[in-house]
């Protein structure tokens, strides 16, 4: 019969040597961490997760993906083992929260940032409009094309449900900013089959004081009032209306920013034939444009030469001894006494200032763009070590 009043001496393991070797063997777990757990109790809100802590942790519905979650069964599955981002510190109960969420977040902005430096094109579907533009998930997270960079005739509204090329205009992770751009992607795509010189036809689709903005073929280039014609032009009221139909040449493609310059002066047979015949620059364009690309291409030459370094070959026979080359060289100070001083120089030398045409730009106001977080559902609270 085993002997029940053995002291803690005889048996050598106390209660509080138990202890000390749970807490030698615990790990200490902090907001932030990244851990690997297996789930091993499956709740209808939520599951247990266990990380080697004294307590199960706890990952509720919300925090278990980046998309809208109904049942957990639709992440996680028994005995399941992953990684999990500690969400929040032990509670009353001793136990953690923890996260999946979080760490799709952190790799899906590490993503865009990735896809924004190759300057790629992504496609995403739209699946909410505002009175600012359009809402789309790119990697998960919550994007914004602000109305200025959609490109289409259709109402905003229409679009939902639509896929769209899209090109980054903003990553910042910190503000949980995305915006992107239909427009530039449009244009990019559109710029492939383009040329400098190349004379299109196109649209009419608006009227600024600074230009007229012209659709050719799904993309809108910008004739700007400079580029009319020779002569002066007070408005492009005056020389345009909406939905008149226009050949235009090009004359320059901007992909970085996504803009199309075009121009109609240089396709004058005589300066203001737009204003006084514009039948004729329709006729003579092609003509035209083809002086413009041959002045061009002499230009991109010429530059070329007076870039490359001129090679000269002498025979040696013919240079002479330095000491010849020094006899015809005047000294200095007769030079100098032909230079006139730099104050009288500057008497006759007129100053130029130069006149820039001032282009409106257009802005997008930052109240109407929402953040990439999702705000569909409760959240759980955000520790201060990964808060902004």
């Amino acid at each position: 019969m085993v002997n029940q009043n053995l002291t803690a001496t005889e048996i050598g393991f106390t209660h509080e040597d138990f202890a000390a070797l749970l807490d030698k063997y615990d790990y200490h777990f902090s907001p932030g961490d990244v851990v690997p757990g297996t789930v091993f109790s499956i709740e209808p809100r939520g599951a247990l997760i266990d990380i080697g802590a004294k307590t199960a942790a706890y990952i509720p519905i919300q925090e278990m993906s980046i998309n809208r979650v109904d049942s957990p069964e639709e992440v996680l599955q028994s005995n399941e083992t992953r990684e999990f981002f500690i969400l929040t510190d032990e509670n009353e109960d001793g136990q953690l929260t923890l996260s999946i969420r979080r760490i799709e977040y952190m790799r899906a902005w590490e993503r865009v940032r990735q896809l924004q430096a190759e300057d790629a094109t992504v496609r995403s579907g739209v699946f909410a409009t505002n009175r600012g533009g359009a809402l789309v998930r790119i990697e998960g997270l919550r994007g914004f094309i602000p109305g200025s960079h959609i490109s289409t005739r259709k109402p905003k509204e229409e679009l939902v449900g639509e896929d769209l090329p899209l090109k980054f205009l903003e990553v910042d992770e910190e503000r949980n900013r995305l915006v992107l751009s239909h427009r530039r992607a449009l244009v990019e795509r559109k710029m492939n089959r383009l040329e400098v010189g190349e004379v299109v036809i196109g649209t009419v689709r608006g009227i600024k004081p600074y230009g007229a903005f012209i659709d050719i073929g799904g993309v809108s280039g910008l004739l700007h009032i400079s580029e009319i014609s020779h002569e002066h032009i007070d408005t492009p009221h005056s020389v345009f209306n909406v939905n008149d139909e226009v050949k235009v040449m090009i004359i320059d493609l901007d992909a970085e920013r996504g803009r199309i310059s075009l121009s109609t002066k240089q396709l004058e047979p005589e300066p203001g034939d737009m204003i006084k015949n514009r039948d004729l620059v329709y006729d003579k364009a092609e003509e035209m444009a083809a002086k413009y690309r041959e002045q061009l291409l002499a230009k991109q030459q010429g530059a070329t030469a007076a870039a490359a370094p001129a090679e000269v070959i002498a025979d040696e026979d013919d240079i002479p001894p330095a000491a010849e080359l020094d006899e015809d060289i005047p000294p200095a100070a007769e030079l100098e006494e032909d230079i006139p001083p730099a104050a009288e120089l500057e008497e006759d030398i007129p100053v130029v200032a130069a006149i820039e045409t001032e282009i409106p730009a257009a802005t997008e106001t930052e109240e109407e763009i929402p953040v990439a977080t999702e705000t569909e559902e409760e959240i759980a609270p955000v520790p201060a070590a990964i808060e902004e």
